[in-house]
């Protein structure tokens, strides 16, 4: 089943927060991963830049993580900036997600694609995912147990829900979550993967791996 883009909200088993982003594309698959300040962006790969002419929203930063170093920002779009920004001002998780989707809202491409989110909080413990759709605004705490894997994507699975989840999500490093997402355990059966950003507690910060198929 092809859903297009992806982000995962992530407990290892032995309890390590995850934050996981992945692009899987149909009509713009000459893309990657590309370091940032305090983050990774999603590229044209060289030789493809004019794709930016056909479409303005397939390069954006996908993966901020906050000034403080608590909190990992996951997404599909230029949306990732404005979460961040909200959250380093001191506005919480949830109201950071529904005011950045809301003030952004879903793409207007022809295709309508959903803008969706995940936010880890490397502190707390808390996850959330959000999406905005043309009919619909979601977002949604998730409670994390170990080795359970919590997702949403842009087409057909679009809405956080108990039941877009891997129950045996199990990985000892953010390069090993980027391979996970690209396609093992419940992702290996959702098509087209281009590549992966993943972000994972280690100890009280954030190690960070990019990952092209």
């Amino acid at each position: 089943m092809y859903v297009g883009r992806i982000v995962s909200v992530a407990k290892t088993k032995d309890g390590k927060l995850c934050a996981m982003y992945r692009v899987s594309s149909n009509s713009f698959p000459n893309r990657h991963a590309v370091e940032v300040e305090r983050g990774i962006a999603i590229v044209p790969k060289p030789g493809h830049e004019d794709d930016i002419m056909k479409n303005p929203y397939i390069a954006y930063n996908c993966l901020r993580i906050s000034q403080d170093g608590q909190y990992a920002i996951a997404t599909n779009g230029s949306h990732t900036d404005p979460i961040t920004e909200k959250i380093d001002a001191g506005m919480n998780m949830r109201d950071a997600l529904v005011s950045g989707l809301f003030g952004m809202d879903y793409e207007h491409d022809h295709l309508g694609t959903p803008r969706i989110a995940s936010v880890i909080n490397i502190k707390t413990g808390e996850a959330a995912l959000g999406t905005v759709r043309e009919d619909a605004l979601h977002v949604t705490r998730i409670k994390l147990e170990p080795g359970q894997a919590f997702y949403v994507a842009t087409y057909n699975h679009n809405t956080p829900s108990v039941h877009l989840k891997d129950a045996d999500f199990h990985v000892e490093s953010a390069d090993e979550a980027c391979d996970y997402i690209l396609g093992k355990g419940v992702f290996a059966d959702l098509e087209k993967p281009i590549s992966a950003v993943c972000a994972i507690a280690d100890g009280d910060k954030f190690q960070v791996a990019f990952k092209d198929k």
